[in-house]
């Protein structure tokens, strides 16, 4: 899968040792100009769903079965790659300083009609539900919150340039 961006939050140094890689996978999954995106209330955001792949899990594996829990979603189907976002941020628990997150996105099909979402604990504390949204004002809204926010997360700068990488190919 090609590479699309690679980033560094600021606070860190090159190279740190004590760093691990989390691999994840994200869905496009479009109707025209809708696409299906996660909105979190707590971040005031829109993101790709999907998220981290079990050691036993291929990245389609974990990307399908990802999609079905937060979305609900249904005889999903992987179509094609679209490409990898690697980011380097700080890491919250004393293991390690640095988290590597490769983000695999994919184009998805499902079906029409969404099942019950199976959302873990910390996300239905932060208010996460499975909108359809035209991806244009999804940008606009992720830009208002990037400009405007404090409550916003590490993952909107991510989210928003993989918003407006898809958003080119439409």
């Amino acid at each position: 899968m090609h590479l699309l961006k690679t980033t560094t939050h600021p606070s860190i140094t090159a190279d740190n040792p004590n760093q691990f890689t989390r691999l994840t996978g994200r869905a496009i999954v479009l109707k025209g100009e809708q696409i299906l995106l996660m909105y979190t209330a707590r971040y005031e955001d829109y993101s790709l769903p999907g998220g981290g792949v079990d050691d036993f899990e291929t990245l389609e594996q974990g990307l399908i079965r990802e999609l079905q829990e937060e979305t609900g979603a249904q005889n999903i189907q992987v179509i094609g790659e679209f490409g990898l976002y690697e980011e380097y941020r700080p890491w919250y628990k004393d293991d390690y300083e640095v988290i590597h997150i490769k983000s695999y996105c994919y184009f998805c099909d499902i079906d029409d009609t969404l099942g019950q979402a199976q959302l873990e604990h910390y996300e239905l504390q932060n208010g996460m539900q499975a909108k359809w949204v035209d991806i244009h004002k999804a940008i606009a809204h992720n830009e208002r919150t990037l400009a405007n926010s404090d409550k916003q997360g590490l993952s909107i700068i991510r989210e928003t340039y993989l918003l407006k990488a898809i958003a080119q190919q439409l």
